[in-house]
């Protein structure tokens, strides 16, 4: 087997699985209870002044 198929291969069958799996964990992170107020205060960060 070429190493061009067996890329292809892989790409077309676990790459897409891992990166459909990724895409869904980054989405259940951002809409989980509670993440709301982590990214209101990462959104205020350069706006808080330094003492």
């Amino acid at each position: 087997m070429e190493t061009y198929t067996a890329m292809r291969q892989f790409a077309d069958s676990w790459a897409l699985l891992a990166m459909t799996l990724f895409f869904l964990g980054v989405v259940a992170f951002i809409f989980r209870p509670g993440a709301k107020k982590a990214a209101d205060d990462a959104a205020a960060i350069p706006l808080k002044e330094d003492l």
